[in-house]
């Protein structure tokens, strides 16, 4: 009984892992958090690179000319890690809709490494910051509610 249980329990984390992949078709079915920011197109992509560097993701992956990026975010002592992306489409020049999606990488984990929330928090935080006329920090700046 043991063993089939532990059999279960594999089985189910194997198959509920997700990728970046994940995060691309989770995209096309319309999921994620989508937000209408007052920014110009390149100022939206510098917070959006900021906001995951400042929420501890890993590498970027830059797909600018289709306006979107992915990055993950490793496993610690709460979680296995999870997958991100951020879209920036623009409705007109100085108007975008920014779309963010995290996703768990196993399923299983009850917590995220970083919330869809988290990354709109550091994204106005960010804007706060360019519309004070400074440069945005390299660390994780002080969100602002």
């Amino acid at each position: 009984m043991k063993l089939k249980l532990l059999f279960v329990i594999i089985i189910s984390s194997l198959l509920g892992c997700s990728t970046l992949n994940t995060v691309l078709k989770e995209k096309e079915k319309g999921k994620g958090k989508r937000v209408v920011y007052n920014i110009q197109f390149e100022d939206a992509w510098l917070l959006s690179k900021s906001s995951f560097r400042w929420g501890g993701c890993d590498a970027i992956e830059e797909h600018k000319i289709d306006g979107y990026m992915l990055t993950s975010k490793g496993k610690d002592m709460i979680t296995s890690g999870s997958v991100m992306g951020a879209w920036i489409e623009s409705i007109s020049s100085d108007k975008m809709a920014v779309t963010v999606i995290s996703k768990r990488r196993n399923s299983l984990d009850l917590f995220t490494g970083m919330t869809e929330n988290k990354y709109h928090k550091y994204f106005k935080t960010g804007m706060n910051i360019l519309n004070n006329g400074k440069e945005l920090p390299l660390v994780a700046a002080e969100i602002s509610e």
